[in-house]
């Protein structure tokens, strides 16, 4: 679609991406330690580049045991805000109970 148009999306830059990720996440209310994103000292998120993508990953469920992770490939500036917003969305939907 973008050939219709004329231009093209501006390349996607993975180190800048993590950069912004963790201004997002941090702006969350996660701190960042080892890595990982936690909330209350439980893990939520993590992230890292690898090569010319982002390798991200949420919690199923915060746990205090083994968390199960669900991994997502960032590829693109549109894919980074789709988890910054659902991992939001995820934020807001676990209760104090479910920590």
């Amino acid at each position: 679609m973008s050939e219709e148009w004329g231009f093209a999306p501006p390349p996607f830059k993975p180190d800048e991406a993590l950069q912004r990720l963790r201004r997002d996440l941090r702006q969350a209310g996660l701190a960042e330690r080892e890595g990982r994103f936690e909330r209350r000292g439980l893990a939520i998120a993590q992230a890292s580049v690898d090569g010319a993508v982002i390798r991200a990953a949420v919690v199923r469920r915060p746990s205090r045991s083994s968390p199960e992770w669900q991994p997502k490939t960032l590829k693109s500036s549109a894919d980074l805000r789709d988890f910054v917003a659902d991992l939001r969305k995820r934020l807001a939907s676990w209760s104090d109970s479910d920590e």
